[in-house]
């Protein structure tokens, strides 16, 4: 029998799906009402004085006086909003900051505005709306739903509140979700991952679980305590469990795993939130890629991935872009980050409407040859070597050997197996073929006999989740990186070798 819950979401799911057809269907309008709302709502502040914004009538004006500001650019005008000053990036002061763990300017504070967090807040939900809406299945509101998320403790700083994004999420449940919401706040609030988990696998146990959400690796380390404690699969320790949202990373690489801990399929909705905005979510089940939000107080800019390190690399709006092209993404928000470029690459996989996938990191790319590999794909590849095969992997990261101890160079993929391969070379060439197909530089420099073939490190059970331990990273919304440019996480990792 339908709960009353579950038959007024059908409606309501009906509402905003034809909220976000309306701008759907008409993107370029939209960024353009979207940008002049920025320039005119921001002229006032201290960076709209200074970049000259009453100036400003067209994108042309602003390209020229706004360059794009990484997050050590911009930080100048950040620190005086720390500080508490008042109309510096956006009008008045923040609500919150998202602090995140920065790579060279330690924390970063990512300001959080009364325009800007409702964005936030109203994606997410509508990213459940309308998966309702395609699907015809509300039947999990009346279940338990887990958001695995970092602590919603928050400090204060200059009269404004400070925190981690998803802990900053989660006072904005909606009231019809606090009774279905898990885990407790008090469970919430442990600081430490590991025990955190253990005690959200306690709590929830003996519950109906219907929606279980967050980044894969992590939700990876709550099924596997799940299934030590119980000797059970996932599906059926919560047989009413049938909807997965994660966001963070590419499910793909995860995919095989999940299934055979969970023991059945289930559907999965993916998000693509950040501190600087939540800018995609999963619409259709059955579509490639996530749709773009245009309505969000979010204005993107976007530059070719290949061009983005060039003097004067090319900025074009959404009417330019072309599917398949690798895009470094930039932002203006109501949040006050102007031209800011948040380090994701994406592509487009369709442009009616505009639907994007995540490709990877623009500084987390292996070009030490001139190949230019990025984490799209080399998840391909493992995607490719492993579809249809009994090989489960739990995590892997890439890096490149420039000094072998004999021979060529080569790429070094480090990999925890869940379920090892017969032959670990076979597996090789299979990523190695895979690769070459994807990425004619590194096709070019096999046959060119400057690289040979990528070679397999094993690393041991859990070794990835020890290592992120090791540097404080364990959980919340940290991820491992797919790949990078140097040895630096490959030297760490030594330490977690699988040694037969």
């Amino acid at each position: 029998m339908p709960s009353f819950k579950s038959i007024l979401a059908k409606p309501f799911a009906k509402r905003i799906y034809k909220k976000v057809q309306k701008w759907a269907n008409n993107p370029i309008e939209t960024q353009e009402k979207v940008f002049k709302n920025l320039i005119s709502e921001a002229t006032e502040t201290a960076f709209g004085k200074d970049h000259d914004f009453i100036s400003v009538n067209t994108y042309e004006d602003f390209v020229k006086r706004v360059p794009i500001r990484d997050y050590e650019d911009l930080k100048p005008y950040v620190d005086r909003v720390v500080d508490g000053e008042e109309n510096v990036l956006w009008k008045g002061k923040p609500l919150y900051f998202a602090k995140t763990s920065g790579t060279t300017s330690g924390a970063k504070y990512i300001p959080l505005t009364k325009e800007s967090m409702p964005t936030h807040v109203n994606a997410a939900r509508n990213a459940i709306l309308m998966y309702i809406h395609e699907t015809g299945n509300a039947d999990f509101v009346n279940g338990k739903m887990i958001f695995l998320q970092g602590s919603p403790v928050l400090q204060e700083k200059n009269g404004v509140q400070l925190g981690r994004l998803s802990g900053i999420v989660a006072h904005y449940v909606p009231k019809y979700l606090q009774k279905n919401r898990m885990p407790s706040w008090e469970t919430n609030c442990i600081e430490d991952w590991e025990t955190k988990v253990d005690a959200i696998v306690e709590e929830t146990l003996p519950e109906n679980m219907t929606v279980i959400s967050g980044i894969p690796s992590w939700v990876q380390m709550y099924f596997e305590k799940l299934q030590q404690k119980t000797g059970k699969k996932v599906g059926d320790i919560f047989k009413n469990f049938n909807l997965f949202i994660f966001g963070g990373v590419n499910y793909e690489p995860y995919r095989a795993k999940f299934e055979n801990l969970i023991g059945r399929k289930v559907d999965s909705i993916e998000l693509y939130p950040a501190s600087e905005g939540f800018f995609a979510f999963q619409d259709k089940q059955d579509e490639k890629g996530m749709l773009l939000q245009l309505d969000s107080g979010m204005f993107y800019e976007f530059v070719k991935a290949e061009d983005f390190f060039n003097e004067n690399p090319k900025r074009i709006t959404l009417k330019d872009v072309e599917v398949g092209v690798n895009y470094v993404m930039i932002i203006s928000t109501t949040a006050g980050l102007w031209a800011y470029n948040i380090g994701d690459t994406i592509q487009f996989t369709n442009t009616k409407p505009y639907r994007v996938i995540v490709s990877g990191r623009i500084k987390h790319f292996i070009s030490a040859f001139g190949e230019h590999v990025i984490g799209k794909e080399v998840e391909q590849a493992m995607k490719d070597a492993t579809t249809n095969t009994s090989i489960r992997i739990n995590e892997f990261t890439v890096a490149p050997q420039i000094n072998p101890d004999s021979g060529l160079p080569y790429h070094e993929w480090f990999i925890e197996f869940e379920n090892e391969p017969d032959n670990l070379s076979a597996l090789a060439k299979k990523l190695d073929t895979s690769l070459q197909k994807q990425n004619s530089y590194y096709f070019d420099l096999i046959e060119g006999k400057v690289l040979q073939p990528l070679k397999i490190t094993k690393i041991e059970k859990n070794g990835f989740q020890n290592y992120m331990k090791s540097i404080g990273k364990l959980g919340g919304q940290n991820k491992m990186p797919r790949l990078s440019n140097d040895r630096k996480i490959a030297e760490a990792l030594k330490a977690f070798l699988l040694v037969k």
